[in-house]
């Protein structure tokens, strides 16, 4: 790491403490990475009392008091994630939302996972721009703004903003499989419907002037992992999009997650992180000819065809989901969940020195579990990375995973020198 930035893990009295091994908001460079938050009490450190309503009031009030905590305001979050036990309570969580974002609205995921830590109903993770940046003695808040947008070639939605750059990054807004000009969703399965979602994508960023290829990270909801080979089929006729893109065979970061439910009854939901070049407010020409794209693979973590394993874009490292295979064999490891935990840290670590980075880089982690009382077993591997639990985190289970496997890792990394090395 350079000496510069520094990996700046933060607590708060006044959101729930020493329920898991992580820190409860990890900032480095010009964002801050939250933990999600459950609905518990942090006097208690028990779920509050109550439906989802109450639910979800008490994990944004967590969140509240977190951001207040590093003197941000709720204004400063750019992507929120909802994970909730139930679609039929987007409803009810909705009307909350509404209390905390009254006028400005994030960028936002919601989706139905199989199960949630300590049978929680609801669970939400969010982004925060953190305008003094990383860098001791520089505050740089006077430079940065945040810039949100919404174009008619997409959906619109009351409740998100498509599209919130801040710094080097836009956060896209999950898109599902809508027609923008009928409201409704598409007709036909699940090919078209994940033919959809990408044309949303690429509508918001041409309305940004953003090339596809500027798409660092994809994550994708699916219903019914059987699906899986249909929608990489049209997938692979989104990436690469362009001839320089073609040339390198580019293919951003990718995470897979099978969704209990999804709102609108859909099939499939896609969500992106994308670079922002220009950074905000826009740089001089020659202030950003620096930034660039870094795609890197090792043979030390399996690799696909389909995602490049890591993608580096100014201060930050985003990794493809890595699921309990051994590289060498390309084959699922022996064992139980601990094994399986322990392989896919193993991967994630492979990949983070490969680019000269250590685990002491991570400032986010997301577990995506089968079974969701595996937790335990999970920390058991998880602490032995992770020994001072720095890292941001986020657990959820879920329904199925590629390859049956019990668990799969994704990771987003510090990159100190920027890209490129000490531009």
């Amino acid at each position: 790491m350079g000496d510069y930035n520094a990996v700046a893990a933060r607590n708060t009295e006044n959101a729930p403490k020493n329920i898991g091994p992580y820190s409860q908001t990890v900032a480095y460079s010009h964002y801050n990475n939250l933990s999600a938050q459950l609905p518990v009490d942090p006097k208690s450190g028990k779920l509050v009392a109550g439906g989802v309503k109450e639910q979800a009031e008490q994990c944004f009030k967590n969140i509240k008091a977190i951001v207040n905590s590093i003197d941000h305001a709720m204004s400063d979050v750019v992507r929120l994630t909802v994970f909730v036990k139930n679609i039929k309570d987007i409803d009810a969580i909705d009307e909350v939302y509404k209390t905390f974002f009254s006028t400005y609205v994030p960028t936002r995921t919601t989706v139905a996972v199989s199960a949630l830590p300590m049978d929680a109903l609801v669970q939400i993770d969010a982004l925060v721009s953190h305008g003094e940046g990383t860098i001791p003695n520089a505050p740089q808040s006077g430079d940065l703004i945040k810039l949100t947008n919404n174009t008619a070639n997409a959906p619109v939605s009351s409740l998100s903003t498509q599209a919130v750059a801040f710094s080097h990054y836009n956060n896209l807004s999950a898109q599902l499989p809508i027609d923008p000009k009928s409201g409704r969703v598409v007709a036909g399965g699940v090919k078209e419907q994940t033919g959809q979602c990408l044309k949303n994508i690429k509508a918001i960023l041409e309305s940004i002037d953003v090339p596809f290829d500027d798409i660092v990270k994809i994550n994708i909801y699916l219903k019914d992992f059987a699906d899986v080979e249909a929608v990489n089929e049209v997938y692979t006729t989104f990436f690469p999009d362009s001839a320089i893109a073609r040339a390198v065979a580019y293919v951003p970061a990718r995470t897979m997650i099978a969704a209990a439910a999804l709102p609108m009854d859909a099939l499939v939901q896609i969500e992106a992180v994308v670079s922002h070049g220009d950074g905000t407010p826009p740089q001089v020409v020659e202030d950003r000819h620096g930034l660039i794209l870094e795609a890197n693979n090792t043979k030390n973590a399996p690799k696909s065809s389909l995602s490049t394993q890591t993608v580096a874009f100014s201060h930050y490292n985003h990794l493809s989901a890595q699921l309990p295979i051994d590289s060498k064999s390309g084959k699922l490891v022996a064992g139980g969940v601990k094994e399986q935990a322990e392989q896919c840290l193993k991967n994630i670590k492979a990949i983070i020195e490969s680019v000269d980075h250590t685990m002491d880089d991570v400032v986010k982690v997301n577990i995506f579990l089968k079974n969701i009382t595996d937790i335990d077993a999970v920390n058991e591997a998880y602490t032995t990375f992770f020994p001072g639990g720095v890292p941001a985190r986020s657990i959820v289970g879920v329904s199925a995973l590629p390859e049956n496997a019990l668990i799969q890792i994704d990771a987003v990394v510090s990159n100190a020198e920027g890209t490129p090395p000490k531009a």
